[in-house]
């Protein structure tokens, strides 16, 4: 698998895909569980970073340790996207694990439980959870909202994610890491936005990741989503949606109070929802002020509508008078 540079500064990085073993129990789930690459994906150079830490995994390095990483942004920046796409590329099993305030650490490590033995009687018998069970074969686990988990869940998986690189469980197993799985995690920023649950991450947990952000694209950016996913959809309502994007995201990230908004425009608005609108509206005078009624205010916070409001009539006042597709 070769990973390009997509700023044109790095060589390109030749991988090799992992192989999936047979001798596992759970092989046939696992090779289900390998993501297909999605044709519209654009790589904004998430990749190649992951890229760049594999192959320095790979180089034999004496006394190398592997590194687990953290990639921190904003709600609809592509996170997790980036993620599931590395293992796609990579052949790996994706195993995506919410870390939220309600998991325990017995749910993603396991715990023993009575099962029936047949003859009236119970048994106890070790189930592994979450973590254990992808820890057992070839897999990637994103650990996803890693600043959500609760304390005892963080603590649990100190032993794993350093150099012991091992869960240690109640029954007396160690469950080591293997050379064919990677960790990697996703957070929202702890900051004064309202992502209920989130909290400031707990510094000797926090010091096991290598945290990278992941910032909302750039007008050219959006613009490559929305040419590759909807290659048939106009240009003007390309160029429309790509301004309201970078504009309000812009007002989102400043620390201007007068300015600033609480809701940005998330991609999962801009690639999925507004072109689902505009299909939908396709036949009205203005689809595009329909799509961005129906589709985008109602996630915004009632106090944010006015500037998204300004940026509108500053940005598009009205949309395309053409057939969006």
């Amino acid at each position: 698998m070769v990973f390009e540079d997509p700023a044109g500064e790095g060589d390109p990085i030749e991988l090799e895909r992992f192989e999936l073993p047979d001798d596992v129990e759970d092989s046939e789930l696992r090779h289900r569980k390998i993501p297909r690459p999605d044709p519209h994906y654009v790589d904004l150079g998430m990749l190649y970073r992951f890229a760049q830490v594999e192959e320095a995994r790979r180089s034999g390095a004496d006394g190398l340790v592997p590194l687990h990483v953290a990639v921190r942004g904003h709600m609809g920046t592509g996170k997790d996207h980036d993620i599931e796409q590395f293992a796609a590329a990579m052949g790996l099993p994706y195993f995506r694990i919410p870390l939220t305030g309600e998991v325990r650490d017995v749910t993603l490590i396991g715990s023993t439980r009575l099962h029936g033995d047949g003859k009236g009687g119970t048994e106890s018998r070790w189930e592994d959870g979450d973590i254990t069970r992808a820890l057992r074969g070839t897999a990637l686990l994103n650990l996803s909202e890693l600043n959500a988990a609760g304390a005892e869940t963080l603590f649990a998986l100190h032993g794993l994610l350093d150099r012991y690189a091992a869960l240690d469980l109640p029954t007396g197993e160690t469950v080591g890491l293997r050379e064919d799985v990677r960790i990697f995690g996703t957070m929202n920023p702890t900051d004064l936005r309202d992502y209920a649950g989130t909290q400031t991450l707990n510094k000797a947990f926090a010091d096991r990741w290598a945290i990278w952000e992941k910032t909302f694209p750039g007008e050219d950016q959006v613009k490559e989503m929305l040419t590759r996913r909807y290659p048939k959809l106009g240009e003007e309502y390309v160029n429309a949606v790509a301004r309201l994007a970078v504009e309000i995201n812009a007002s989102f990230e400043t620390t201007d109070t007068g300015t600033r908004v609480e809701t940005p425009l998330s991609l999962r608005s801009v690639l999925d929802r507004i072109p689902t609108g505009l299909v939908i509206y396709a036949a009205r005078e203005d689809p595009l002020r329909h799509a961005w009624e129906d589709f985008v205010l109602p996630h915004v916070d009632p106090y944010d509508r006015d500037h998204y409001e300004t940026v509108w009539n500053a940005v598009v006042r009205r949309g395309p008078s053409s057939k969006p597709f």
